[in-house]
């Protein structure tokens, strides 16, 4: 879904509001925050006038601006991995997005070596939230929680709780499964909405089948191992119904145990059950790793007000950190963006 698209669906969701007056949880922006800082991190070599490097921190809140321009939400999450966000899924498969810390994402000469540019990392997160806790929108991180547990939880209990239309921030596929008519993903890389047609179109599959299609293929880059030999288009051959109708990872092994004999990868699908029922839960946000505590704290946090807007202190921290041109007529771009929320009513 391109943007003219987007506007168009932004167009009919308004006019089937019942009352003319947006509220607050109408339309809602959520972000995958390291997703979205990494992707920035990585992208501009930018540094200020100290030689500092400041591509994250400065194009996240280029990139927030712009995100809130095209999606024009009535409110904004931005989600954060907590401390040892990763230890629910490691201690199911020890090898889980391992080696991640292990090499650089760029080759600036701005850093030194690997540690540099960790610290570098680091430093601008922090920043960043600080940024972040100026202006009317939600921060949320839990502790040893990964982002998209808590937006899995958030998107789906907002959509129940106030039927809203709900924008994802994310290039990570595995938000793919949460697509439904009221929860659109948006891929930063490709720079397209996702709706379940758009699903279909791109990925041959329904998106209430994208977490068995994921499983099945594995997960490179988070370590998941999927069925050796299936690929792509091995996997409509085998399981045409997974563009039909929904099905269950019950199903995938019923037609494999059916089917042993005639193809290997059936065989290996019944052989390696209990590897790829681990992965299936490892991806499964449907059942997300979050205690009762945790998911009251998401409840809370939604019916929390908005935090209140500092622009002046904005302004003033983004001077000392000498930001500079990364974002240009930052009073105006303060205003344009941020003062709206303000005016949408719980």
């Amino acid at each position: 879904m391109k943007q003219k698209e987007l506007f168009k669906l932004l167009d009919e969701i308004q006019e089937q509001k019942e009352v003319p007056q947006l509220k607050r949880h109408d339309r809602v922006l959520v972000i995958d925050g390291l997703n979205l800082f990494f992707r920035n991190f990585a992208m501009l070599n930018m540094v200020n006038p100290d030689g500092v490097h400041i591509g994250g921190l400065g194009g996240f809140l280029r990139s927030l601006g712009a995100l809130i321009r095209q999606t024009q939400p009535t409110s904004v999450y931005v989600v954060f991995d907590g401390a040892g966000s990763t230890t629910n899924r490691k201690n199911l498969l020890p090898e889980y997005k391992s080696g991640r810390n292990l090499q650089r994402i760029t080759n600036w000469e701005v850093f030194e070596d690997l540690d540099d540019e960790h610290d570098s990392k680091v430093d601008q997160i922090v920043r960043l939230i600080q940024y972040l806790k100026l202006l009317p929108i939600k921060t949320t991180i839990i502790d040893k929680v990964e982002a998209d547990d808590i937006i899995a939880v958030l998107s789906q209990r907002l959509v129940d709780k106030f039927n809203s239309t709900v924008f994802v921030v994310s290039s990570d596929k595995d938000f793919v499964q949460l697509i439904t008519d009221k929860i659109i993903l948006y891929r930063p890389i490709e720079k397209e909405y996702y709706t379940p047609e758009t699903v279909k179109d791109n990925f041959g599959v329904l998106a209430e089948n994208f977490i068995i299609y994921k499983t099945l293929l594995g997960d490179n880059s988070d370590k998941i191992p999927g069925v050796k030999g299936l690929g792509e288009k091995g996997i409509f051959k085998k399981f045409p119904e997974l563009a039909e109708r929904k099905v269950t990872m019950e199903e995938v092994f019923d037609i494999s145990a059916r089917k042993y004999k005639e193809h290997v990868v059936y065989s290996r699908i019944v052989q390696d059950r209990t590897k790829l029922e681990n992965s299936f839960k490892i991806m499964d946000l449907s059942i997300p790793f979050l205690d009762d505590e945790q998911k009251e704290y998401i409840e809370w946090v939604i019916d929390q007000d908005l935090p209140e807007f500092h622009p002046k202190l904005f302004i003033q921290i983004y001077n000392e950190d000498k930001l500079g041109g990364m974002i240009r007529n930052l009073d105006i771009w303060l205003d344009n963006n941020f003062t709206q929320f303000k005016g949408y009513k719980n």
